[in-house]
């Protein structure tokens, strides 16, 4: 058997035949590796770049500020940016002088990473909410009660003015801390790659890890003019996959349903794409053979035959009425970029080629063509997982 043949016919992990875009600048590498591993395909683009912290003048006055201050409570946001932070603290000679007074004070930690990183740098937590939700945290702060406390608010790369403007309200001095920026990739070349792919049916998903990252995608999408195209990508055949419902609010407020997991982990996020994609799929019993129409190629028994876009794009419109004639004009009209009665003939016998059995596409003379299934597979149902 050649190389090429088992690749064809690999056993099917539950991401295999799909793709899954990762938009991550950090931790990628694990991101993908974990995705590879069940089975997908993954594009990945950078949807932001990281700014340096030693530059960044705002965070050297508010550590300035913290340094000869004392200060009531912190809130710690993640565990990136507290490292970070103490990191430039160090370099700007801050770092002793901070650190007393972070010791003084009351830490609070939004989840485990945060709460790590606290505890690795010789601190500890008062209070880590089992939601891992800064609207926890907001609640019971102001349940406590702030007026007159200094409180400082690490913030996790954009502003949070939904947190730090109501303990304002309630009387507290805010002190926030930018432990880092971001901005859109000094080179957009592979994002735009990863917009236009989702666009054409050639991504299942777009994982996020980062609110920041579903912002920049959404603003290179508009900026470019392919706005309403991303959002019909998202509502008609691409799963929004977050890693916690913060890096799902900017595409839930545009009304982008999303999935994400109860605990914001990258494993999580991962399991959580191994259940959504599957459920996407379509089931088809023909000639005796389990068929599962995947995001970019088939199963058969079980075993993947990779499809390419325009034979794909045939199959997916035969499949919606699994045993009936579809015309040539109907499969023209589904052609990706268009065409003619020759390029529908030439794209069937590709798709047989991949399918490995050429019963499963039948001619019907000067009718069409349909899927080959009997009377009792059409009466069939989806099998169960």
């Amino acid at each position: 058997m050649t190389a090429q043949r088992q690749e064809t016919t690999r056993r099917a992990g539950p991401l295999t035949g799909f793709t899954v875009g990762v938009t991550a600048a950090r931790r990628a590498e694990e991101l993908t590796t974990m995705l590879r591993r069940r089975g997908a395909e993954v594009q990945h683009a950078p949807a932001i770049r990281i700014l340096p912290l030693a530059d960044d003048r705002e965070l050297f006055e508010a550590s300035r500020n913290l340094a000869d201050r004392p200060v009531d409570k912190v809130v710690v946001t993640t565990g990136i940016g507290f490292r970070g932070w103490l990191e430039a603290a160090e370099g700007w000679g801050l770092a002793p002088d901070l650190s007393r007074h972070l010791r003084e004070a009351r830490l609070l930690t939004r989840g485990p990473k945060s709460t790590g990183a606290l505890r690795a740098a010789g601190f500890h937590e008062a209070w880590c909410p089992d939601s891992e939700s800064n609207s926890e945290i907001l609640h019971g702060l102001l349940t406590e009660g702030v007026r007159g406390q200094r409180i400082a608010v690490q913030l996790h790369g954009r502003r949070m003015p939904e947190f730090t403007e109501q303990l304002r309200a309630a009387g507290a001095e805010v002190i926030e801390l930018p432990v880092y920026r971001w901005a859109a990739p000094l080179d957009t070349t592979p994002l735009d790659g990863l917009v236009e792919a989702a666009m054409n049916r050639r991504i299942d998903a777009l994982a996020f890890t980062s609110a920041p990252a579903v912002t920049s995608l959404l603003e290179l999408a508009r900026h470019t003019g392919r706005w309403e195209g991303l959002l019909t990508a998202f509502r008609e055949h691409v799963v929004a996959a977050c890693v916690g419902p913060v890096c799902a609010r900017p595409l839930r407020e545009i009304d982008v349903a999303v999935t994400f997991p109860e605990r914001a982990r990258l494993g999580s996020l991962v399991r959580s794409i191994s259940h959504s994609l599957p459920q996407r799929g379509k089931y088809l019993r023909i000639g005796g053979r389990e068929i599962e129409l995947r995001g970019q190629g088939v199963l058969v028994d079980g075993e993947l035959r990779s499809v390419s876009p325009v034979p794909m794009a045939l199959l997916r419109k035969l499949a919606e009425r699994p045993g009936r004639v579809v015309a040539r004009e109907e499969l023209v009209a589904a052609l990706p970029n268009g065409g003619e009665k020759h390029a529908v003939e030439t794209a069937i016998g590709r798709l047989r080629t991949a399918l490995g059995a050429k019963r499963l596409v039948q001619t019907v003379v000067k009718r069409g063509y349909r899927l080959g299934m009997d009377h009792s597979e059409m009466l069939g149902s989806r099998p169960s997982s």
